[in-house]
């Protein structure tokens, strides 16, 4: 895998699932995954009023664009998180360790007041490197 995590001892460790940053060598393939949320195959919202629901979904979305061209969610290095509730960080978190089990990807999450559907708490873009 083209990515190699980044620490320093002059940072504290990260409070979540995530790296501080992340390293990629010349030469990777990049898949740029637009925002994802829990729309399911069928165009319907799953876990409406669910954040846990909804981050599985969400992730099931990544993985199923970054597989279509080869990759898998350990070819994750960035994940951009935006979240209705900030208190949702540790069940969000939990979630991502179910499907991030690699070294994590560096990531922000930020409280936004709206999504395009007023049914959706999170929404995840991506950029994968492939090897």
């Amino acid at each position: 895998m083209p990515k190699k995590l980044v620490t320093s001892p002059d940072l504290a460790p990260p409070n979540g699932n995530f790296a501080q940053a992340t390293l990629i060598e010349p030469g990777a393939r990049l898949l740029f995954i637009s925002g994802m949320t829990a729309r399911n195959r069928n165009g319907g919202v799953t876990g409406v009023g669910d954040v846990t629901a909804q981050t599985h979904q969400v992730c099931q979305n990544l993985r199923a664009a970054v597989e279509e061209v080869g990759g898998t969610l350990g070819d994750i290095v960035r994940l951009d998180v935006y979240v209705r509730n900030m208190e949702d960080f540790d069940a969000i978190h939990e979630v991502r360790q179910h499907y991030f089990t690699d070294e994590p990807a560096a990531s922000t999450m930020v409280e936004v007041s709206k999504f395009v559907n007023k049914d959706y708490l999170i929404e995840i873009n991506a950029i994968a490197a492939l090897g």
